[in-house]
């Protein structure tokens, strides 16, 4: 096979099949300096660290109604993230922030999920960030379809992860190494279940790939892992306030080390995310969570605080 000109290399990737480019609205790469809505012309430099050595950071933002859901909590823990890295952003962080709104609203829709990726940037194939001049900013605006309300009353199946937690100096960290991750939705594909969910050493309770996982315990207590070696989703933190200060009747909220064997007792067993917001768990590990008429079922929790979080996401959301 023969070198092509540039003309006709350029000609043949913008015709180069691009699965799920359908969910792609709107996009922006500091390189280039400007917002583009042709998903074909949504690249990444293959010597960016962020693609050979997982050498970087993202958050995922969801929107709706025109609103972005904890958009200044997402920046904070990006720029907890880039100092940890020791990544400085491509642009004041004041412009981060107004290209990301920028991109969404270039997105043509009011709902949909924004992805912000802060990479070492390209420059070489080694593992040196000495190779990386820049670091690189990349904004995706995607479609999202939002989960209907057959989803909640469903709930969801889980099941106990054969992959170990993450280091603890990595866990808080929303790094773009998500190998683990991409393990655990293997293992639920291949088990026929949702939700794998990892244990530490000592048996305490982490996370789901892509979610935090919470308790209610026989006494209505909301139960959380310790947040050392988790990712504090932003939901899941929302969620912790709402319960707080529920009125009428305040919940009793704890972060603590979380036993395997509490599920077996719980009333309700919670999963967050940002899309989906509270799902209850109905089975783990095979057996049906929780008590009463709720056995088996999502909870009453889990209903209040989907909505819960719906209204106070919508009420503190920023638009766009």
């Amino acid at each position: 096979m023969k070198a092509v000109d540039a003309h006709t290399y350029l000609a043949a990737l913008l015709a180069a099949p691009r699965p799920g480019s359908e969910n792609v609205l709107a996009f922006y790469d500091h390189r280039v300096g400007h917002i583009c809505t042709d998903a074909a012309l949504l690249l990444l430099p293959l010597d960016d660290h962020i693609c050979h050595r997982g050498d970087g950071l993202f958050e995922s933002i969801s929107y709706r109604q025109g609103r972005l859901f904890s958009f200044d909590q997402h920046l904070a823990r990006l720029k907890d993230g880039a100092a940890a890295l020791g990544i400085p952003p491509p642009c004041p962080w004041d412009t981060l922030r107004r290209i990301i709104l920028d991109v969404a609203r270039a997105s043509g829709s009011d709902h949909g999920d924004m992805r912000v990726f802060l990479s070492r940037g390209p420059g070489g194939f080694g593992i040196s960030p000495a190779e990386c001049p820049q670091a690189g900013l990349y904004v995706v605006a995607l479609r999202k379809k939002f989960a209907g309300q057959a989803f909640y009353e469903k709930g969801l199946t889980a099941f106990t992860s054969d992959i170990p937690p993450k280091q603890e100096y990595l866990a808080r960290i929303k790094n773009t190494n998500y190998l683990p991750n991409v393990f655990m939705a293997m293992e639920a594909a291949r088990k026929g279940m949702d939700v794998a969910v990892t244990f530490d050493e000592d048996g305490f309770m982490g996370e789901a790939a892509t979610a935090n996982v919470g308790l209610v315990d026989e006494r209505g207590r909301l139960l959380c892992p310790e947040l050392r070696r988790i990712l504090p989703g932003t939901t899941m933190l929302a969620a912790l306030e709402l319960a707080a200060r529920r009125h009428p009747g305040p919940m009793t909220v704890i972060e603590a080390p979380i036993a395997k064997e509490q599920i077996s007792t719980a009333s309700e067993m919670l999963l967050f995310t940002s899309s989906t917001l509270c799902v209850g768990v109905t089975h783990f590990d095979g057996k049906p969570v929780g008590c009463g008429e709720h056995l088996g079922r999502p909870g009453p929790v889990a209903r209040w605080l989907k909505d819960a979080l719906l209204r106070h996401l919508m009420e503190q959301g920023t638009p766009f």
